[in-house]
């Protein structure tokens, strides 16, 4: 699946609140240009992925006063903590991609996706 309705109108990097998102290679990255994937088990903006789960794919986590741009929202988890999530979906990183650019999980388990353009 792809993401991409609100990629198109975004230029290659914009800004939410203090950590910088960017466009690399088609995909959507952090600041230091970690690929950001999607799980399709979540639904309704609620994360499904916690404890074993969340050390594999770390949630990307944001603060109530991060200022945030078209299609980005901040959803709660469990432990009081806040998530950014993309065109609804909470966003994680994959603990296996080890350097800038990596996307090793994509489609790991058919359920989990990096967000492409």
């Amino acid at each position: 699946m792809q993401y991409s309705k609100h990629l198109t109108a975004l230029s290659a990097a914009f800004i939410l609140g203090s950590a910088l998102a960017a466009q690399a290679a088609g995909m959507l990255a952090d600041a230091k240009g970690m690929t950001l994937y999607v799980f399709d088990k979540d639904t309704g903006g609620v994360s499904a992925c916690y404890d074993d789960c969340a050390v594999k794919w770390p949630p990307y986590l944001g603060k109530a006063a991060d200022k945030m741009t078209e299609g980005w929202t901040l959803v709660d988890r469990t432990d009081g903590t806040k998530q950014w999530a993309y065109d609804g979906k909470p966003t994680y990183y994959f603990a296996g991609d080890k350097a800038k650019g990596d996307a090793t999980g994509d489609g790991m388990g058919g359920k989990w996706h990096v967000i492409k353009e």
